[in-house]
């Protein structure tokens, strides 16, 4: 077999490499870092700071930035991390209160960042240095605005709470807003976070202005320098739903079991529910960003050829400054017999920079097919079928779940079965699920029956099960031969002993001086006989944000998931991680273990910050994005958790028990979209159970599903 040892990427030679951070790396996270601000607020034009204001920052977090959340997808051991504080001291623009500054600088030192005490036991934000009303009213008579950073962090085995310092705010954040608040006219909170919080505070002290500036990675503080004075417009949009109390979610009430998490929302998770149920419970909805400009959205024409839909969208930028601007497309299907979401998301596309006055012609498309729906019951006659009702489904365009128009319609005689599949890892205990039923002008949630598995498993099992290869004992073959096509998979596999296949197939932890020091783990040719045959060891390393190296050796932290997920930009994404993969090469690492994908089912998961969305378009976008950018340099990106790992709270034990239809729907459909349009050659299952079988050994999961029905020949590997 022939290898090209010449090919380039991005101008580096894959084959000489040298184990060192990528020096164009860092200015590729900024820009996903400034893309994936969300501003969901700003009244009497606190932002951007212009014109030689001077500006008074408050709170710790402007000092001891959090670049990412915690656990094996925030270890990455970086050159530096930017601050928020420098970088905008650094702004010719704006003049920072610098009395103030030295005043955090003193506090800070009897005051340390506090790192906890081991593995997941880092709090979740800082203690706020207490600020008196004379301090705030003398930085008020001396400056122009009030910048207010928040903190949190969260992570693996670490969920959120619904409690002071974590989903709530703290004691000393409620009185820094107060006193801040009272004393300005004009103030500003920016959160630097990795979930959602609540959002209560903004009403309740009248704050005027709020971003999102998430876990921007190492390079997040110069954006969020750049985003404050206006040098780029934020274009940032939510990919979740804000609700005003966490008791508002359809997922809070089955939430943080260890023992079972009983899906009883169904396919009613985060926007499908509120938009469908409790509009009114919403304070930012799904897709929902401001930006320093307006824009102006047209349809220009649609078309419905070969059962895919086409919108042309004209995008004007009706403001004064430059930026980029989101279209979003959902469908509104008819209820049918399945029951619908009042909306869903099918498609999106992300503007150009575009300059005041100038519009870009926008074309997306999507497959009518996207709009079924899976029927677990078979209430429409089609079970374990994906189903197009009959009625008239709207073709919808904006820029939020809320500020839509429709585009086209689309309409059926009579239902169309779009797939056929088969009964699949079906949950069988017993629970009650909910279903929409329109009544006096709007939906009310009903509950139903929730579908049971009946298929016989084990003789599913049997009857699918691989022929056995006959031990040969070694012939001479090697795995390049394979390759050439000399001899058959099945041909080669048969020299190999049991003892060769149980040390293949487990692989060694962390840690293993066999590979690059301080990675996750080997697999492949870990023993001599292994590697007589020609099988190469392979080399595995954490994480979504960025290459875990516990040797010591730097590596570039990139924004975390939900940042990148914001920025709704797949290409920003894809290229992205092309510079990942150089990285990878250069470290000789051959597949990252990310990126993670779980839904954001509930706003307390602390892992949510390396996943990206309640919406499992999304989710499968951007995870496919991310495995496309890596591919291209030879190495894998490795989705996980599959599937359901959603609470880190007995996340090894608790089973998660959902109906066919929401894991179709919602779970598996990211999944499905990295494996079909992102290609992916590696997973990682999750360490719970899913409707009573342990995922790594789930076979409907891994196998049917997996395999069988969406053609997936990579690799799969535990957790």
């Amino acid at each position: 077999m022939n290898i090209d040892t010449t090919k380039t990427v991005k101008g580096y030679n894959l084959f000489e490499l040298k184990e060192e951070p990528i020096k164009e790396f860092p200015s590729v996270c900024l820009d996903a870092a400034t893309e994936g601000a969300v501003l969901l607020k700003n009244d009497k034009n606190v932002l951007p700071f212009v014109n030689g204001e001077k500006i008074s920052v408050f709170g710790r977090t402007q000092f001891d930035y959090y670049k990412s959340g915690t656990g094996s997808g925030g270890l990455v051991n970086v050159l530096y991390v930017t601050n928020i504080i420098e970088p905008l001291m650094k702004c010719e623009n704006i003049s920072v209160n610098e009395e103030l500054v030295d005043a955090y600088r003193e506090w800070l030192k009897e005051n340390p960042f506090d790192v906890g005490q081991g593995w997941a036991c880092e709090p979740w934000s800082q203690v706020e240095m207490p600020v008196s009303v004379e301090l705030a009213e003398k930085c008020a008579s001396e400056s122009d605005k009030a910048l207010i950073v928040l903190g949190r962090t969260a992570g693996e085995d670490r969920d959120n709470k619904d409690e002071a310092g974590s989903y709530q705010l703290s004691d000393g954040e409620k009185d820094l807003l107060k006193t801040v608040c009272a004393a300005f006219d004009k103030v500003c909170v920016i959160l630097n976070v990795g979930n959602i919080i609540d959002m209560s505070f903004v009403e309740e002290y009248g704050v005027d202005s709020v971003m999102y500036v998430w876990h921007g990675g190492m390079e997040g503080g110069n954006a969020v320098a750049k985003l404050l004075t206006g040098e780029v417009s934020p274009s940032g949009k939510l990919t979740d739903t804000i609700a005003k109390s966490i008791s508002d979610y359809s997922s809070t009430e089955n939430f943080g079991d260890r023992n079972e998490a009983i899906y009883a929302e169904d396919i009613y998770v985060g926007y499908r529910y509120f938009e469908t149920f409790c509009p009114e419970k919403v304070l930012y909805e799904f897709g929902f960003g401001l930006s320093y400009t307006t824009f102006d959205i047209k349809v220009a024409d649609t078309k419905i050829e070969d059962d895919v839909c086409k919108v042309f969208v004209d995008v004007t930028n009706t403001g004064d400054v430059a930026g980029k601007e989101v279209v979003q497309v959902y469908y509104s299907a008819p209820q049918g017999k399945l029951g619908k979401p009042k909306y869903e998301l099918c498609a999106y596309k992300k503007t150009d920079t575009l300059n005041a006055g100038e519009t870009q012609r926008v074309e997306i498309a999507f497959n009518i097919g996207d709009m079924a729906s899976f029927d677990d019951s078979g209430v429409t006659g089609n079970k374990n079928c994906y189903v197009l009702e009959s009625g008239v489904y709207e073709i919808l365009v904006g820029n939020s779940i809320r500020n839509l128009k429709v585009a086209t319609t689309y309409g059926l005689q009579e239902d169309v079965v779009v797939e056929e599949l088969c009964e699949a890892a079906a949950p069988v205990k017993a629970f009650d699920r909910i279903k929409p039923n329109f009544k006096d002008g709007k939906f009310e949630v009903e509950h139903e029956a929730t579908p049971l598995a009946e298929v016989d498993l084990d003789k599913r099992i049997i009857e699918n099960r691989p022929k056995d290869i006959e031990y040969t004992g070694d012939k001479g073959l090697k795995l390049v031969d394979v390759a050439d096509g000399k001899c058959s998979l099945e041909e080669f596999v048969a020299q190999l002993s049991d003892y060769d296949l149980r040390c293949m197939v487990k692989g060694e932890g962390m840690n293993s001086h066999k590979v690059t020091a301080g990675t996750g783990g080997a697999f492949g040719g870990v023993t001599d006989a292994l590697l007589d045959f020609g099988i190469p060891i392979a080399c595995v390393s954490d994480g979504p944000s960025g290459l875990r190296l516990d040797s010591g050796n730097k590596a570039t932290a990139m924004p975390i998931g939900t940042c990148l997920a914001c920025s709704f930009n797949d290409d920003l994404v894809e290229d992205l991680h092309i510079y990942e993969g150089l990285e990878l090469r250069a470290n000789k690492v051959d597949a990252l273990l990310g990126p993670g994908l779980n839904i954001h089912r509930n706003p307390l998961n602390g892992r949510n910050f390396e996943y990206f969305s309640e919406d499992p378009l999304v989710s499968g976008k951007m995870a496919a994005a991310i495995c496309r950018g890596i591919a291209t340099t030879g190495t894998s990106a490795t989705i996980k958790h599959f599937a359901c790992n959603n609470q880190e709270i007995g996340r090894a034990s608790a089973d998660s028990i959902v109906s066919q239809r929401a894991l179709r729907e919602i779970y598996l459909k990211g999944f499905e979209i990295a494996v079909k349009e992102g290609k992916a050659t590696a997973l990682m299952t999750s360490y719970n159970p899913l409707n009573s079988f342990w995922c790594a050994g789930q076979y409907d999961l891994n196998t049917t599903i997996l395999r069988d029905e969406w053609g997936y020949e990579g690799f799969v590997m535990t957790d």
